[in-house]
């Protein structure tokens, strides 16, 4: 049965998790966690994503996010294939991390946001952590309820006003996380299979004539709207290859740029991108070009597994 497209539209909220493969941890020390935070600090500066609150735990991980620009899919696929990255760097290995695609649930605006970020923050104390609360360091709670700084992309500002007070707001969300997970809050998550919407009748109504299940549904363009663009397809190949953008954007006569092989072939198989746009985006007069290139890109991969592995790696991180 195909997935479902995510219903994606400017200023939503999602609360959004996910889990390594097979339970395995995804944070090993500090090192990680602050690599993770900088993937957020990157989806803030290239997508607008906005964190209300956060937590990691050692094998996964919560966001309540906010997306002005109606782009979920492709933040998410920021954080989790940079991520992957990251991880494989440190921990000196290669491979999927987390166990597929995360877990999005889409909230109605100003209904459920504060409640959930209790639930979020809760997560240590969940896990049996027994220091006071603040002390954990990997979430966003001691930014609400201490003299902590915030990072720039943590949004704390609309958890508060739901609390609709003017004065003493720390002491008062610490009194509110400290009262424990409301009851439609747990019974919520307490069922085995989450349900992708949580709001009032009228915004499940809502969010029930927006969805699309089916493939054939879905146009080209809709479908290429959750797809990587041709600049961020770049962007990661030449990080893979350690070099710079510009460098795929050149042309010699004569010489191989498998590179630019790549991103001409990714761009076809991962981005669904026409003929003429790769063409354009690589300044190229003729599209006649494109297929050929692919199909000597091809030839090469059969002799070449660093190759292979490396074409491999940037697709596995479009696949979360």
């Amino acid at each position: 049965m195909p997935r479902p497209l995510r219903i994606e539209y400017e200023n939503a909220y999602y609360h959004v998790m996910n889990r390594g493969r097979g339970r395995q941890t995804i944070f090993h020390s500090a090192d990680y966690f602050n690599s993770f935070l900088g993937t957020l600090e990157e989806a803030h500066q290239r997508f607008g994503l906005q964190t209300l609150c956060y937590c990691l735990m050692r094998n996964h991980y919560h966001l309540l996010v906010k997306t002005p620009e109606a782009n979920l899919g492709r933040a998410m696929r920021h954080i989790n294939g940079q991520y992957t990255q990251r991880y494989n760097r440190l921990r000196k290995t290669d491979g999927p991390l987390f166990r597929g695609r995360y877990k999005s649930i889409l909230i109605e605006d100003n209904s459920y946001q504060l409640q959930l970020s209790r639930y979020i923050h809760r997560n240590p104390v969940e896990a049996g952590y027994s220091d006071p609360l603040e002390n954990y360091l990997w979430s966003s709670y001691p930014n609400y309820v201490s003299n902590v700084p915030a990072p720039r992309w943590l949004y704390r500002q609309e958890i508060y006003d739901q609390l609709e007070i003017k004065s003493r707001k720390r002491e008062k969300y610490r009194a509110f996380v400290e009262m424990g997970v409301d009851e439609e809050i747990a019974a919520f998550y307490s069922k085995g299979n989450h349900m992708p919407y949580l709001g009032s009748d009228a915004f499940l109504d809502w969010v029930y004539q927006q969805r699309q299940t089916e493939a054939e549904e879905v146009s080209r363009e809709a479908l290429r709207f959750f797809r990587p663009g041709i600049e961020e397809i770049a962007e990661r190949v030449a990080s893979t290859f350690k070099v710079s953008v510009d460098a795929i954007l050149t042309t010699q006569r004569g010489c191989e740029n498998i590179p630019r092989w790549v991103v001409m072939y990714l761009s076809q198989e991962t981005g669904g991108l026409k003929l003429r746009e790769i063409a354009d985006y690589l300044e190229l007069k003729r599209t006649g070009s494109i297929p050929t290139t692919i199909v000597k890109l091809k030839a090469k991969m059969e002799h070449d597994a660093g190759l292979v592995r490396r074409v491999k790696a940037i697709r596995r991180q479009y696949d979360t």
